[in-house]
């Protein structure tokens, strides 16, 4: 057994003089790959709400496809646009990547949201040194915030009927 000090001994011991407590082992850092497939596309699976978005990122001049349309026809609103631009602009990747992107489910927010967090991870696949810029503005966490379920004996979620006493 090791011997017990009094608090005299812990006095004049510096910090880390202390040899049987600290360890010299270190944790290694986690090295990300590149992951591209034989077409040289990035994939990657995003979700928002209850939509769900599955991204291609290949090299390209960049031309946005959402479920075989222009992303202008698709989302109208230029929010929904800047949305999907996002990513692109934190990474400073504007024009220097074709994406090409099926999404169900939800409406246009939720599936703009979920396009740009595919667009995000899949970027992080094809370029992983762009993690550390997407992982700092937020782009690589999904937002698991859903709609609340509807219960039994309400009007919604939360909602109740009207109270009457007659």
């Amino acid at each position: 057994m090791s011997e017990t000090m009094t608090l005299e001994d812990l006095a004049t011991l510096k910090d880390g003089e202390d040899t049987e407590v600290t360890s010299t082992e270190t944790t290694p850092e986690r090295v990300y790959e590149k992951k591209i497939d034989a077409q040289g596309r990035a994939y990657a699976t995003g979700k928002r709400k209850d939509a769900v978005a599955r991204v291609w990122v290949k090299p390209g001049p960049g031309k946005i496809t959402v479920n075989g349309r222009d992303q202008l026809t698709y989302f109208a609103r230029p929010v929904l646009r800047m949305i999907l631009a996002q990513p692109l602009v934190a990474a400073e990747r504007e024009g220097q990547f074709d994406i090409v992107c099926t999404v169900k489910g939800g409406g246009l927010s939720g599936q703009a949201g979920a396009m740009r967090h595919g667009i995000s991870i899949a970027m992080t696949r094809f370029e992983p040194e762009l993690r550390a810029v997407l992982k700092k503005g937020g782009f690589l966490t999904r937002d698991a915030r859903t709609v609340e379920r509807k219960k039994y004996g309400k009007a919604k979620a939360r909602k109740s009927f009207q109270f009457s006493k007659r």
